[in-house]
C-alpha cells in the first residue's frame, strides 16, 4: 500500500510540474538545474515534451544534438550534462561551455 501511495504522490507531482512548464510558470532548464525530487526519476523526453510545440520529433532532434538518450533520467544526469542542456535550452553560451 505504501508503494502505491508513493507512486501516486510522484505521479501527481510530475503532472503538476508538467502543467507548470506548459503554463510558463516553470522552465525545463530551471527544473533540470534544480532537479526537484519529483523529477529525479523522470525521463528527460517527458519533461521536454511538456513544453508548447515540443513533440517527439523535436525532442529527438534536440537530444541527438547533445548525444543524450530520451530515456535518460534527470536524476542520473551529471552536473556538466545539466548545465549543457540548460544552456542549450536558454541559449546561454557561458553555461554550455562550463
Amino acid at each position: 500500500m505504501r508503494a502505491l501511495e508513493q507512486a501516486n504522490r510522484v505521479r501527481l507531482a510530475r503532472a503538476e510540474l508538467k502543467r507548470q512548464v506548459a503554463d510558463g510558470e516553470a522552465t525545463v532548464a530551471g527544473i533540470v538545474l534544480e532537479c526537484p525530487w519529483e523529477a529525479e526519476s523522470m525521463n528527460i523526453a517527458d519533461l521536454l515534451m511538456s513544453q508548447h510545440r515540443w513533440g517527439r520529433s523535436r525532442c529527438r532532434r534536440f537530444l541527438t544534438s547533445i548525444s543524450m538518450l530520451e530515456t535518460k533520467t534527470i536524476g542520473s544526469m551529471t552536473e556538466r550534462q545539466r548545465k549543457e542542456l540548460a544552456g542549450r535550452l536558454t541559449g546561454d553560451q557561458d553555461r554550455m561551455a562550463a
